[in-house]
This record gives C-alpha cells, sequence and structure tokens, in this order.
C-alpha cells in the first residue's frame, strides 16, 4: 500500500550553516536539530523503508527570529531553492516539499508564496504556532491566510515553545501550543472569513479530539463545527486508541499519514509504529489507504 508521509523534517546544510553563521549556539538551543538524518540525506537513505515517499518541511530554525526582514526574506528564498533541489532530484523518496516564509517581511512573504502556487515541487507553506512573540492568529499575520486561500495553498501548522513560559518541555508543551493555536485560529474567525483554507495540524490534533465535549459543550456552535475544519496528520508515535479518537473527531477525509521523521524514535523516527497503529485501526483497507496516501493526494488536486 502506497504511504506519503506529510510530515517529515529535514535541516539542510546549506542553509544550516548559513543559520549556525548567524546563531552558533542554535544546536544547544535546539538539541533535537542535532539529529544526524534531519541534515545527512545519505545517511537517511540508508534507514529508507524504500516505499514511504515523504513531504519535507524544515524544523524549527526560522530567519525571522534572529535577521532583519531583507535578510530574513534572502535566507527562505535560499532554503526553499535548497529544498526544491533535493525533492526534484530524489522523487523516489520525496514526493514534496514545504516552503519557509519571513514572517517578518510580509511583503515578500506573499510574494514567495506565489511563487509556490507556481512550483511543481513546493506544496504548501509551513508556519508556527507562534511568532515574533505573537501567537499566529493576531490579525498581523491574516495577509498570510488570505494569500493562502487565494492561491489554494494548504499551510502545515507545526507548534513552537512559547517564550513567555519557564517550564518548556519535549513532551507535551508542543501540544498544548498546538491546541491553543487551533483554538486562537477558530476564535479569530479564520474559517469564517477563509472557508476554503487548508491547515495540516502535526500530532493529530493534538489535544482537541479528546477534549471534543467540552469544546461542543463551552463554545459557540459555529466555532465548536471550525474546529473540524483542520485536517490533522498521525505523528502521535503509534497509540491506536488515540488515533481511533481523531478519526472520530475530525473524520476520515481529513487525517493524512504523518511521522514526523527522522524525530520520535531512533534512529530514523517512527513510520514503523504509526503504520502499525493505522493497520490495528477497525476501518477497512480503503480507508487505510485514504489515510496513507489517498486524502493528500486528493487535497493536492
Amino acid at each position: 500500500m502506497t504511504k506519503i508521509d506529510v510530515f517529515a523534517h529535514v535541516l539542510l546544510p546549506g542553509f544550516y550553516e548559513k543559520m549556525l553563521a548567524i546563531e552558533p549556539r542554535l544546536p544547544e538551543l535546539f538539541p533535537f536539530i542535532q539529529h544526524p538524518l534531519l541534515t545527512d540525506l545519505d545517511q537517511r537513505r540508508q534507514f529508507w523503508d524504500g516505499e514511504t515517499q515523504q513531504v519535507l518541511s524544515y524544523v524549527n530554525v526560522n530567519p525571522e527570529d534572529y535577521v532583519d526582514p531583507v535578510t530574513a526574506a534572502a535566507l527562505c528564498r535560499e532554503a526553499n531553492a535548497e529544498l526544491a533541489e533535493v525533492v526534484a532530484g530524489q522523487p523516489d523518496m520525496y514526493v514534496a516539499g514545504v516552503a519557509m516564509v519571513p514572517m517578518n517581511h510580509l511583503e515578500a512573504a506573499v510574494q514567495i508564496l506565489e511563487e509556490v502556487a507556481e512550483s511543481e515541487v513546493l506544496v504548501g507553506v509551513q508556519l508556527f504556532t507562534r511568532t515574533l512573540g505573537k501567537s499566529i492568529a493576531d490579525s498581523a499575520y491574516r495577509l498570510i491566510f488570505e494569500t493562502c486561500q487565494r492561491l489554494g495553498i494548504p499551510i502545515w501548522l507545526h507548534p513552537i515553545f512559547d517564550e513567555r513560559k519557564p517550564d518548556n518541555n519535549i513532551v507535551f508543551s508542543w501540544e498544548y501550543e498546538l491546541t491553543q493555536a487551533m483554538l486562537q485560529l477558530v476564535q479569530a474567525g479564520i474559517f469564517q472569513d477563509f472557508p476554503d483554507l487548508k491547515v495540516i495540524v502535526h500530532h493529530a490534533g493534538a489535544m482537541i479530539p479528546f477534549f471534543a465535549e467540552r469544546i461542543r459543550h463551552i463554545l459557540p456552535p459555529e466555532q465548536a463545527a471550525d474546529f473540524q475544519k483542520f485536517y490533522v496528520d498521525t505523528a502521535i508515535l503509534g497509540n491506536s486508541k488515540a488515533l481511533e479518537l481523531t478519526l472520530e473527531y475530525f473524520g476520515l477525509d481529513q487525517v493524512l499519514f504523518g511521522t514526523d521523521a527522522p524525530l520520535g524514535i531512533a534512529p530514523a523516527g517512527a513510520t514503523e509504529v504509526i503504520v502499525e497503529a493505522i493497520n490495528q485501526l477497525p476501518i477497512s483497507d480503503l480507508d487505510k489507504d485514504a489515510i496513507f496516501a489517498q486524502n493528500f493526494r486528493r487535497m493536492m488536486q
């Protein structure tokens, strides 16, 4: 059965070297980026199962956090070009790439999105739950959502630590940040204003499926309904029962196979355990095929 991993990460060496020159402490600030398979694609291929194609997006090293707007825009363009070259050069393993945009230079970000809309290998844009001290739902970033709907570009939503909090941790914090960002986007009326927008949320929608009834009973009906407009991946390191809740809440058509590779389980990620968890779901092979590949293909049409 064909599999397309919609949330796999890289930190390509050209871009990484430029960012290290700007901030040499990056490996200390974000220890997870030291994973060798993020940068060493030859070694990454050695661990490939030979059949799971990946949609590549960069890990949390965002130029706007370190440099001025013009430099950030240039770094994003260079990173996107490097990513497109990798995808185009290894189409058996990589099916598409997800662009980055400079969130401190929205005019350039819109230009990059227009370029993505014309690209054959870059198919979306990655946004983070917070950027430059603001929620991604802040009105300052509304232009990005408007542009994505206008151009038909899906958004990959990835968590990032909230620097206001002293106790961030890799186990729970990112799931909370995703959940909070989803709430903020819903309350900001993003889906009301941009009803055709496609947002893929990492980590199976985080806390949302577990708190479905709190959402239904506490929020206004139109906001509760908007939560079910998100797409989500399956990157929760296995756990069939949790994936059942995810399917029940978001619906089969909104769930896409994603693993967070190569992160999560050493040495190359959680692909095997997530595939096993999906295969254990009490659904038909046709429905499993929808999760593994067909839902993503339909989204890209």
